[in-house]
């Protein structure tokens, strides 16, 4: 009976342990920090209408490639990735100018596809997805066909690149999610 009893206590034990050690992985994230609209940086595999008024050789779709560019004719390779649309759009109202093709361009840039947003762990099916904006944890779960059974359901790991560098921090169902975000849904330990 005895050691019935020390096993029972032991195995007691361990499921408290491995409990905390799988909890301690999320509460010991610090919050992610939050982004605004305003803050979005283009990056590879996000999708921009380039529309300069009057030249419909410099008006179109591109894709910003992995190396970051994106290759508009007439000019070439323009640098995108790390720039907001704004700032793109300056970039090429410049390169017009300074190439003599224009005197004073109006060239306007918008994003038309963003990357995908990844949903891992217990969800329903988890991938890759569309990123939409305004969308938040909660919604990118949604999409990815809500939680399972074992989901943790109020707090979530997101790996986001922030200016070239990687960050993981912990978000709550509205925190809003970026392009590129990697969301992970832990599993409940019961």
């Amino acid at each position: 009976m005895r050691s019935y009893m020390r096993g029972v206590l032991a195995i007691s034990l361990l499921f408290v342990i491995l409990t905390v050690a799988g909890c301690s992985g999320l509460s010991s994230l610090p919050p992610i920090p939050p982004t605004s609209e305003a803050d979005y940086v283009l990056g590879p595999g996000d999708q921009v209408r380039v529309i300069t008024f009057g030249d419909e050789q410099l008006t179109g779709e591109f894709r910003v490639k992995d190396d970051g560019d994106i290759s508009l004719p007439l000019l070439g390779p323009i640098k995108a990735a790390g720039r907001n649309p704004t700032q793109l759009q300056n970039e090429i109202s410049s390169a017009l100018v300074s190439r003599n093709l224009y005197k004073n361009p109006s060239v306007s840039v918008e994003v038309t596809a963003y990357r995908p947003v990844f949903v891992l762990g217990e969800v329903t099916r988890p991938g890759q997805y569309p990123y939409q904006p305004g969308m938040t944890v909660e919604t990118a779960v949604a999409v990815a066909g809500g939680f399972t059974y074992r989901a943790v359901e109020d707090a979530f790991a997101i790996t986001r690149n922030v200016q070239g560098k990687v960050i993981k921090g912990r978000g709550e169902p509205q925190t809003k999610v970026r392009p590129g975000d990697v969301i992970n849904v832990y599993e409940r330990s019961f």
